[in-house]
Formats: structure tokens, sequence, C-alpha cells
């Protein structure tokens, strides 16, 4: 296999990051109809549609931002540069602006009620698509893994077998799409769906990310500091459901409570 493998489209060939971006957030936004039109909403239509701009450019500037911070020196080496500034954004930063950019807006506009259950699973399903891409463009992507012995190591075409840590995310955002949509069956505290992907997601970025060739500082790199933040922030939802878990009784485990 040869990096970046271009998607074939009639006699175009198109740039494997093009193709799965877009199809992230055209699948992403699809379930995310779908689920608002299943299970109701509840916000008003001009409410909901304020806080999802806000989610989009919340994501876009954090995204952006925690981009620039991944390697700071070479930020300030390229400070000068538009497109390198321009250029690149991270997951993790997205999704803490994207978080920022709706509970600001919420405060503006006096909602008190969580509202994030609904983009859980688009976002688990976005994210795994497009984790995709990554993969399929290869080292100019800088989200491979570090040299790997072990038999699934991928050449991305500098002769070095590395941790295809793109297809672990990948993986790992499926089984996680496949948890939230048994958990939303359940009865639950609202805004919990939303409080699961982000627990689940951030303790596997903190984790996946030791197989990278981050730059560190303190043993972790800017992406698992925030992880860690973000993990930090969601303590009392962890330490909640733990509690509900722990204490159903040994022969009432099958019970639907309201946790």
């Amino acid at each position: 296999m040869q990096f970046p493998v271009y998607i074939a489209v009639g006699s175009m060939r198109l740039h494997p990051h093009f193709v799965f971006e877009t199809l992230a957030y055209v699948i992403g936004f699809l379930v995310y109809l779908r689920r608002r039109s299943r299970s109701g909403d509840v916000l008003p239509d001009s409410t909901r549609w304020s806080i999802v701009a806000a989610a989009i450019a919340g994501a876009a500037v954090g995204g952006k931002v925690l981009y620039w911070f991944e390697d700071p020196a070479a930020t300030w080496q390229h400070a000068r540069d538009p497109v390198f500034l321009l250029q690149g954004k991270t997951i993790v930063g997205g999704l803490v602006g994207g978080t920022i950019g709706v509970e600001a807006t919420k405060f503006a506009l006096g909602v008190r009620q969580a509202t994030g259950d609904l983009f859980a699973l688009p976002l688990a399903i976005g994210a795994a698509i497009g984790r995709i891409g990554c993969f399929l463009t290869g080292l100019s992507d800088a989200t491979y893994g570090v040299p790997t012995n072990l038999p699934w190591g991928v050449d991305f075409g500098d002769g070095v077998p590395r941790h295809p840590t793109q297809l672990y995310e990948a993986l790992f955002l499926v089984a996680l799409a496949i948890a939230l949509a048994a958990f939303a069956r359940r009865p639950r505290e609202s805004g919990d769906a939303f409080k699961l992907f982000m627990v689940a997601y951030f303790a596997f970025r903190l984790l996946v990310d030791f197989l990278k060739p981050e730059t560190r500082f303190g043993g972790l790199s800017a992406l698992q500091w925030i992880s860690v933040g973000v993990l930090i922030y969601y303590a009392r939802f962890v330490r909640r459901r733990a509690e509900a878990l722990f204490a159903r009784p040994a022969g009432n485990l099958n019970s639907h409570e309201r946790v």
C-alpha cells in the first residue's frame, strides 16, 4: 500500500482526508437528525440550532488552537507562515472547544438543562470515519504511532513499521458507538450519554497517545494534559455512575431504576 491512498471517483483522484472527513460530517449530521427526530428534543428549534452553531464554531477554534500547542517549537518557528497556521486541527481541541462554545451559549440563553446527549453517537461515528481518512493519508497526517515489531505494524512510507494508532482509535470509537446506542436505551439522567462519550474518549486518548511520537511536557503531551483536565472535569459523573453501579443489590442487577 502506498500512502496517501487516493480515492478514485470517476476520473478524479480525491485525497483520503477530504473524502473521509466529508463523510464523517455528512453521516454524523444525518445520525444526529435521525436521533433527534426519533427521541425528540428538550429544546425548541431556534435554541437547538444556536447551540449547534456554537458547537461548530467552538470546535473549529479549539481544534486549531490546540493543534498549535501540540508542538509549540514548530508553531513558533512558523508563526509568520499563514499556510502553516491554517493547516491542521485536532479532534481533542475540537471536542473541548465545542463543549466550551455550547456551555457559553447555553449560559447566555438561560438554558440550564443538559443538551449534549443527541451529539454523543454522531460524534463517535463521525470520528471513527474520520480516523480512516487519517490512516489512509499516511505520514503527512502525523497521527501515526511509534515504531513497533508487532505483526500488524504499518509502513507508512518511510520504511519503519509503526503502530496504526488511527485504526486503534477507529475501532475503539466503533465499540464506543455500540455502547452508546445501548446506553441510550437505559434509564439515565439527561446529559449522561454525552458525558460517557467524553470520559471514554479522553481516557482512551490519554492512553493511546503514549504510542505516538509526541512532544511531551512532564511526561505527557499537550493532548494528554488536556485529556487529564477533561477527566477531572467529569470526575463527579464517573463517581456517580460508579456508586450507582456498585450500590445495586446483588439480586437486583436487572432493575431499571433511574440513576
